[in-house]
């Protein structure tokens, strides 16, 4: 391999090696801590993150030659699954797969660094911004684009998290083809009409006595969809295979694929401690980083995308966000004061 004494050289890697790893949590064996000199440079921007927006974003910047470090600490939201749903040219494939991909693409691109590491704490110092990670290093950059995603927290059942991703999720779309034709269940929210669409037998599992109008009630009967109104305490199956609904009488109910609430929360603490708004709790993201339509935050030079700043949880969507943000990552560094065209007066000028 082409190691250099304090840094993974992607670029001079044989290919095997590009890949870099077979989950996107064994990155850190591959990527050494790069303590060395490209650590001291004041970097066009840092991407805090490795997932699909992060990735994308670097992508983006790589290509238009921005001096980029990406740092990752290894887990991206949906790691558990067995396979993406509904990404084009990817469908089905593994996370980790995907994700070993990605970085393997970056390798392509000389400006680009990837780090294992996590950030955790970070300061504005007059036009840049100065990172710390976990392991006492920093790292400063004249941008910082959030890709840190989120934390889906389900309900506290027994059965869930062994499930999770897999015949326990929050997106039908996601995760309904693999389980179209079977009973299916919704968990104490909506969307049981929507399931509709992947499957003729469909229970609506209220978890006590429901509050549903007879209006509701009616379109739910028209629809096939069964009300059950017993106490859910447990969800029964063999590994990740959901089995059955279990009811606090002793009794259950057949179960192979069950859609539940979640909440996202933010898994890092660094939107906050640069200084970031976050907007206002939504009953699906709980504290998403507030950003305009430049997918810039209320900090200037500090950019989120993907789950983190409240985009719609999907691989496809954070894809899109982290690219579009990283374009203009790339618009605001060369009208800032010492940018190329510093003559415009906005990056909508420059776009036009």
């Amino acid at each position: 391999m082409a190691w250099s004494r304090g840094c993974y050289d992607t670029r001079r890697a044989p290919l095997a090696h590009q890949r870099f790893a077979d989950s996107a949590i064994s990155i850190g064996d591959l990527i050494d801590p790069c303590h060395g000199e490209r650590m001291n440079e004041t970097w066009d921007c840092i991407v805090v993150g490795a997932g699909a927006a992060g990735l994308s974003g670097a992508l983006v910047l790589g290509r238009a030659r921005r001096r980029t470090l990406v740092v990752d600490a290894g887990r991206p939201s949906n790691r558990v699954a067995d396979g993406i749903g509904g990404l084009l040219g990817q469908d089905t494939r593994a996370p980790a797969d995907y994700y070993a991909a990605g970085r393997a693409e970056l390798a392509a691109y000389p400006s680009v660094d990837l780090r294992a590491g996590e950030v955790v704490g970070g300061e504005r110092d007059g036009e840049r911004f100065v990172l710390e990670l976990a392991d006492g290093s920093r790292a400063a950059g004249r941008r910082v684009l959030l890709a840190t995603g989120m934390d889906y927290r389900p309900p506290a059942l027994t059965g869930i998290e062994e499930r999770w991703g897999r015949s326990v999720f929050h997106c039908p779309f996601c995760h309904g083809w693999e389980h179209r034709g079977e009973p299916l269940g919704v968990l104490n929210r909506g969307g049981a009409l929507l399931l509709r669409a992947w499957s003729g037998d469909v229970t609506l599992y209220a978890d006590g006595h429901s509050d549903l109008t007879a209006e509701d009630r009616a379109r739910l009967a028209f629809a096939g969809v069964e009300i059950e109104e017993r106490r859910v305490v447990e969800l029964r199956g063999t590994g990740s295979d959901l089995a059955a609904v279990a009811f606090a009488d002793g009794n259950e109910r057949a179960c192979r694929g069950l859609l539940v609430p979640v909440t996202l929360h933010q898994r890092s603490a660094l939107a906050t401690q640069l200084g970031a708004a976050t907007s206002e709790p939504g009953p699906l993201v709980a504290d998403a980083v507030a950003v305009d339509d430049d997918f810039e935050t209320s900090v200037p030079g500090l950019f989120a995308a993907g789950d983190a700043a409240g985009v719609m949880p999907s691989v496809a969507n954070a894809v899109a966000s982290g690219g579009n943000a990283a374009a203009r990552v790339v618009l605001s560094l060369m009208t800032a004061g010492d940018g190329v065209v510093a003559g415009a007066t906005s990056t909508a000028e420059l776009a036009s």
